[in-house]
């Protein structure tokens, strides 16, 4: 199996050290995430900038967001993702109960945030070859045309750090281990 090292911000090619710099700010450290994905200052950039305007310019609140996220890391399989964003959502204040029913792939209560999770996860397994009853749904819920694209960005932001995990074999950083998450993957044929 090919190792790939986690980089600190002194060992990372000199492409990736100001991004390595920004989340030690960001962050107070540089997640094992981070430091894994420096070995190509691209995928560290592409990743960043994703996460950004997902976080930034969406319409999405902090828990749709969160809703799209930990669909696509349960589906994928990435335990690392799953504890990271059940420690974001719990920082967050995210009710409990949408916590649970995301980290077990399970409905949640609220009707609207319930749609949106459905959806997202039919444009995971489905690989964005939804059905017009998938988008009706959603719309129907009371999101719009702009949300069936949002939800786009949030798949592709998670698979740069879902495929990212499985690939480099990412170690839990010490802050998410008490959320420590493990499923078998879904990996495909």
């Amino acid at each position: 199996m090919t190792d790939f090292n986690v980089h600190t911000i002194q060992s990372a090619p000199d492409a990736s050290r100001p991004q390595l710099e920004q989340s030690q700010k960001a962050y107070g450290y540089v997640p094992n995430l981070h430091g894994v994905m420096a070995e190509s200052p691209a995928l560290l950039e592409a990743y960043r900038t994703v996460a950004t305007i997902f976080d930034t310019k969406t319409e999405l609140s902090a828990t749709e967001r969160q809703i799209i996220a930990m669909t696509n890391n349960r589906l994928n399989g990435c335990t690392y993702c799953m504890a990271a964003h059940t420690s974001i959502m719990q920082a967050a204040n995210v009710s409990e109960d949408v916590i649970t029913a995301l980290r077990d792939g399970t409905s949640i209560a609220d009707p609207k945030l319930e749609a949106l999770r459905v959806f997202a996860e039919q444009v995971n397994t489905k690989r964005g070859w939804v059905a017009e009853d998938d988008i009706e749904a959603l719309l129907a819920a009371g999101y719009t045309k702009q949300t069936v694209f949002e939800v786009i960005v949030g798949t592709a932001y998670k698979v740069l750090s879902n495929y990212t995990n499985h690939i480099g074999q990412t170690p839990l950083d010490e802050g998410f281990a008490k959320n420590e998450w493990n499923a078998e993957p879904q990996r495909a044929n």
